[in-house]
């Protein structure tokens, strides 16, 4: 994907690049192109460049969004490295991360599908909506955890269903029966977006700092309240002091790790992700089959979907 970043000047050109081809996931390409074959196998079976180039902006759009929200949540390490504003500074890791957005606006014009550049615009939005959100702390219980899913969709399921659809509409499905393939295709990519998210935050209070490439209890460093936490805190209601209060105290994070240990947060975390990944897995049953019948990369949606409630990173 850095191959479309290349830019006369050096350093912009090696800090534009910094996060690409590293230890990153691609798990957002690897859904994408695998829902594009998904619709094409019923006639050519090829992936449209299109559709490719679908997978390659979302990519890119992502990083760009790490970039940036690391300068915003001053993180000192990402996939496993030194952050880009640790290694260049704020200030030109902004301009990096803008840099990449302005290349994916000349490749998403270049498509040429209005809907499609609709879609992928609102991605951008909703990933900025979701930063946002993050600075503030609701009070009450039930708007926390509303305002924790909302913003799991903006930051994370956005990106998802946004893309999925849009390779649907840039498939070989017929006239009249494609409103309703980039329908399910965008309802697949939410559920599957809620759940991996689900998973990531359950991870962050489990996972140790080599796992993730990244520092753990890094949520609850920002301030932030997951999933575990305010599942925890219906159990405990001593952790509302703490979310109230963004675990800014000495002490807060250790004590809200020990009732998070102490609650089922985990387990109903895990049970949630599961529920969103069954769905997912559900829509996918409502797809067009291919030709032959093999629906392979249905198949292989299915599998992707159910191992993300497996991963360790």
């Amino acid at each position: 994907m850095s191959y479309n970043l290349g830019c006369y000047e050096q350093e912009l050109n090696e800090l534009a690049k910094y996060h690409f081809d590293t230890k990153g996931k691609l798990i957002r390409p690897m859904i994408i192109c695998t829902m594009a074959r998904s619709f094409n196998q019923q006639h050519d079976n090829f992936l449209h460049e299109n559709q490719r180039c679908i997978a390659t902006l979302g990519e890119m759009i992502h990083t760009a969004s790490l970039i940036h929200d690391d300068v915003v949540d001053s993180s000192d390490r990402r996939r496993g490295k030194p952050a880009a504003a640790i290694k260049w500074g704020p200030k030109k890791a902004v301009l990096a991360g803008d840099y990449i957005l302005g290349i994916s606006s000349v490749m998403l014009a270049r498509i040429g599908n209005c809907e499609v550049i609709s879609l992928l615009s609102r991605v951008i939005q909703d990933l900025v909506r979701g930063e946002f959100m993050q600075l503030s702390t609701k009070e009450s219980d039930a708007e926390q955890f509303q305002d924790y899913l909302n913003k799991t969709f903006c930051k994370t399921a956005s990106l998802f269903a946004n893309t999925c659809k849009a390779v649907a509409l840039l498939g070989n499905i017929p006239s009249n029966n494609i409103k309703q393939s980039a329908d399910l295709a965008y309802d697949f990519g939410k559920n599957f977006g809620m759940a991996f998210q689900l998973i990531d935050d359950l991870l962050d209070v489990t996972a140790t700092d080599a796992d993730l490439g990244k520092p753990a209890t890094a949520d609850l460093k920002l301030g932030l309240s997951t999933a575990p936490v305010l599942f925890a805190s219906q159990q405990f209601p001593e952790l509302q002091d703490l979310i109230l209060r963004r675990f800014s105290e000495s002490g807060d994070i250790e004590r809200a790790l020990e009732l998070i240990d102490q609650s089922d947060g985990k387990a109903r975390t895990y049970h949630l992700a599961e529920q969103y990944a069954n769905e997912a897995c559900r829509i996918l049953s409502s797809f067009s089959q291919s030709l032959d019948g093999s629906n392979v990369f249905l198949n292989l949606l299915t599998h992707l979907t159910q191992s993300t409630l497996k991963r360790r990173r």
